[in-house]
């Protein structure tokens, strides 16, 4: 059963816009295959675990405040942990903004576009995406592999770590930015993993 609404008239410029229009752009149906939703599920999987880290990064500042200002004692190495979270914490919420097409955009220019030229922008844009997460891989995996045998002196691990951050957030931009190019060949949308 479907429900047809009637049009909604602008006032500013009397042209009607069909609800629909305001709800979903496109009109594709939602991407479903298999490896959309395994790139649904890397993508809750990062958000829960980015989520556990912030709230581990709170109790490590909490904790460093508690020792310093109350037992007179400071615990070093909270400041390296909640620092070194960051940077994944920071990884795994760009990855996942560039599944949920979040990121930086220029939508506005891109959808005054015919469809066919639309098309082609949008996958050379995912395209783009997924070359800028191939060269971040690339050269964090160089710098893990440079920084591996430095260790931090606060916390006694590898200063490669820090990079490391880097090569898990491009390989998932590359995962994300091939589904949505995938799911634009096929007519579909990509359904942010957290609805």
């Amino acid at each position: 059963m479907t429900l047809t609404v009637p049009a909604v008239d602008t006032m500013a410029t009397g042209v009607p816009i069909e609800l629909e229009d305001l709800v979903d752009p496109h009109g594709r149906p939602p991407s479903n295959h298999a490896y959309s939703r395994f790139c649904a599920f890397l993508s809750k999987a990062s958000l829960m675990l980015a989520v556990a880290m912030l709230i581990t990064i709170i109790v490590c500042v909490q904790y460093q405040v508690i020792g310093r200002y109350v037992f007179n004692d400071t615990p070093t190495w909270a400041e390296g942990l909640a620092l070194q979270l960051v940077l994944y914490v920071t990884a795994l919420g760009v990855a996942v903004g560039v599944r949920d097409a979040g990121h930086i955009g220029l939508d506005s220019l891109v959808v005054l576009l015919p469809e066919s030229l639309r098309l082609k922008i949008e996958i050379l844009i995912h395209a783009l995406v997924a070359l800028f997460g191939g060269i971040m891989t690339w050269s964090g995996w160089v710098w893990t592999t440079l920084k591996w045998s430095d260790i931090k002196p606060m916390m006694g691990i590898p200063v490669g770590l820090d990079y490391l951050a880097l090569v898990i957030a491009g390989l998932l931009i590359v995962f994300f930015s091939i589904e949505h190019i995938v799911a634009l060949l096929r007519d579909e949308e990509v359904v942010p993993a957290w609805n």
